[in-house]
């Protein structure tokens, strides 16, 4: 709180800000410049972690926590310009395509259609015998992913389910099938090896600089994925045929009657609790090696999860089961892990947060409905958590508040006041954009360690600004950032709460 006396070196502040949101000419944003200028602005802030999504490659629907591979990365973050350094591409391989005319706003099309045609010809340029690429294709990490993008391709595209002859997994079949299509496999590893080193070297700058990067890991995978083409029967509920028998969601809650089909295949936990978790284990190993803390989404799914049949529409009629608890995280005590802990949560989840000891979540939109035993408030909870104003999933600050009904918004403004008033903060409260800015205030004056507010909530920008709103399709995570947005002014006042609040 304000009236610290001591200085905790755990007091930290963060902004979250998607790759895929930086500024960039090429219809993304990237691993190029931008993000290094992103660092530099984040300094400016006073700012001491950036947050991003998750890395992974999106399918259909654009989501990042809807991917084809547990672990590979997204190609359409590959910097064109670093390419043009090493050789490897040339300005005119890539400078007059059509990447989309809105500044604001990805063009998925477009980037499945040119951004892979553009890094096959940096591929083509590579030198095959360089010791570093002959040794990242000897450790074989991306080699299922590869064949599997590889195979996709080949079918047009299509769900692992409409590959004939391919659609089950047979070890013969397809080894020679990479014999057959070896350039092409290849291909889709140097994606990787790309990613990789340009991320390493973004990672070191951020680092050098002061700067931790959180990472993102969904806690399933999408029904067309590497994994459950290739290993569904180990890892996954499956029914008779083979094939998935349940799939995962939420129930029914005061925000929707139907409740959140997502639809991805649900872990067998009593299999993988036989290699005492190992894929789980390693998986979360390497995504602390790529990033400096990785939040774990919908962490509650360990605890128990909720599944409904494959057949259904909707995930009203479903079914709690049990996952690992705490014991798949027993090895793993004092990790860099934020456990995403939103939604349902009951008792028993509460418990497997003591045990495992990682920071849960706080989000201040969800704090200021008049109740005063809000978990979400900060007079109501400790150091060890992580607090939001809004998340990747919420509506920017302002715009939640340009939507409020009148009595809703008196609510908030009212429950701020007395929050801010205990905590010794400035309250200012005549416009949307003052309350916004007051709410920050109060965010950086809370006992939480580690404060983070996403880029839109930080320029007070409003519903125009939404990355995504859950259980809906189509212009989900397509928001970006131009250059005129990262203003001196606003970096200031960020840069102020930070020094002032001890973080």
């Amino acid at each position: 709180m304000s009236k610290t006396k001591t200085k905790n070196v755990n007091r930290k502040s963060g902004v979250l800000m998607p790759i895929s949101s930086l500024p960039s000419k090429y219809g993304i944003g990237d691993l190029g410049k931008s993000a290094y200028r992103f660092v530099d602005y984040l300094c400016k802030c006073g700012a001491k972690v950036w947050q991003v999504l998750p890395l992974l490659p999106t399918g259909y629907g654009d989501s990042p926590y809807q991917s084809c591979s547990a672990d590979a990365l997204n190609y359409y973050f590959i910097d064109f310009e670093a390419l043009e350094k090493a050789k490897l591409l040339s300005k005119t391989d890539y400078q007059y395509i059509d990447w989309g005319n809105d500044r604001r706003r990805v063009d998925y099309g477009k980037l499945f259609t040119h951004k892979a045609a553009v890094l096959k010809k940096a591929f083509y340029r590579l030198d095959k015998e360089n010791a570093e690429w002959q040794a990242f294709l000897t450790e074989g990490k991306y080699f299922d992913f590869a064949v599997f993008m590889t195979l996709k391709v080949k079918n047009d595209y299509r769900s692992w389910e409409e590959w004939g002859e391919f659609a089950e997994y047979d070890e013969e079949k397809v080894a020679k099938f990479v014999e057959e299509n070896e350039e092409e496999v290849l291909f889709w590893q140097f994606t990787q090896f790309i990613f990789l080193k340009q991320w390493q070297r973004l990672k070191a700058y951020a680092n050098k600089k002061g700067i931790s990067i959180m990472g993102d890991m969904p806690i399933y995978l999408s029904a067309d994925s590497v994994e459950n083409w290739k290993y569904r029967k180990e890892m996954f509920l499956v029914g008779e045929d083979g094939k998935p028998s349940l799939k995962a969601g939420v129930p029914p809650d005061a925000f929707s009657d139907d409740g959140q089909l997502w639809g991805n295949p649900v872990y067998d936990w009593a299999k993988m609790k036989e290699s005492n978790y190992s894929w789980w284990k390693d998986r979360i190993a390497y995504a602390l090696s790529l990033f400096d803390i990785v939040r774990i989404d919908h962490f509650r799914g360990f605890d128990r999860f909720y599944a409904v049949p494959s057949d259904s529409d909707t995930a009203k009629v479903g079914e709690w089961m049990q996952g690992p608890s705490d014991e798949l995280f027993t090895d793993l005590k004092g990790a860099a892990i934020v456990a995403e802990d939103l939604g349902m949560i009951d008792d028993s989840v509460r418990e497997m947060m003591k045990k495992v000891g990682y920071p849960g979540m706080k989000v201040l939109e969800f704090a200021f409905d008049g109740n005063p035993q809000n978990d979400h408030l900060p007079s109501n909870y400790g150091e060890n958590c992580v607090a939001y104003s809004g998340t990747h999933d919420n509506m920017p600050l302002r715009g939640y508040l340009e939507e409020l009904s009148h009595e809703d918004y008196e609510t908030y403004v009212h429950c701020l006041l007395r929050e801010c008033s205990f905590a010794g903060v400035y309250c200012g409260r005549n416009t949307p954009v003052e309350v916004c800015q007051s709410t920050l205030r109060l965010l950086y004056a809370s006992k939480a360690n580690l404060v983070v507010v996403p880029m839109q909530d930080l320029l007070c920008y409003g519903a125009e600004s939404r990355i995504n709103e859950p259980s809906t399709a189509g212009g989900n995570w397509t928001f970006r950032f131009i250059k005129a947005d990262f203003k001196g002014d606003v970096a200031r006042f960020a840069r102020s709460l930070a020094k002032k609040y001890h973080r």
